[in-house]
């Protein structure tokens, strides 16, 4: 068995899109889910992270039952958009041999609409694992992309979130696989 990078992007995805995952409270996820795009509630003025491991953010959500994450929504976007947002990112801590100056990570910082943190990757047990999951940070206009240009369709997993917490089976997991970061994103995001 190859053994996982530290820092890679494993996602679903095909030539044309790429799933990410959310949880929300259910008022915003069923009017999602049932007009296939995003309700007025939905708050565009503020940072949402989006998450292409599903282990990971059933971690976050603890299975769908943390207070304002009762519902996991499949957020299929275009690949087009997601590579645009990995691209305008800056990492969300400054690194040294990543970064030339801590005054050059807070001039990008300032500068972007995206943030990305890389998290422990998480078993089906949530327990951590040793190589890294992306989050990555939308905000402004990058949000609105998001919501509007680059969304193809909106699924709700919530089922799969609860069938997965009560069997634990390998099998139904979405079918992730690593994704290839654009070109210079992977060196300037700590993970080349």
């Amino acid at each position: 068995m190859d053994e996982v990078p530290k820092k890679q992007i494993r996602a679903r995805y095909d030539d044309g899109t790429v799933t990410v995952y959310q949880a929300f409270r259910p008022e915003i996820a069923d009017a999602a889910v049932a007009d296939g795009r995003w309700p007025d509630t939905f708050r565009h003025d503020r940072m949402t992270w989006i998450k292409p491991s599903f282990r990971w953010l059933m971690h976050r959500s603890d299975w769908a039952r943390g207070e304002g994450q009762e519902r996991i929504l499949g957020v299929v976007i275009t690949r087009q958009g997601f590579d645009a947002a990995l691209e305008a990112a800056v990492l969300s801590s400054y690194r040294p041999g990543v970064h030339a100056s801590k005054a050059d990570w807070q001039r990008e910082l300032r500068r972007s609409g995206a943030r990305v943190q890389w998290d422990p990757e998480r078993d089906l047990h949530l327990r951590p694992l040793p190589h890294r999951s992306l989050q990555l940070g939308l905000s402004g206009e990058l949000v609105r992309r998001y919501t509007a240009e680059w969304l193809v369709r909106i699924e709700d997993l919530t089922p799969l979130a609860r069938e997965l917490h009560a069997t634990r089976d390998a099998a139904l997991l979405p079918p992730e696989r690593p994704y290839p970061m654009p070109p210079g994103a992977a060196a300037r995001l700590g993970a080349g």
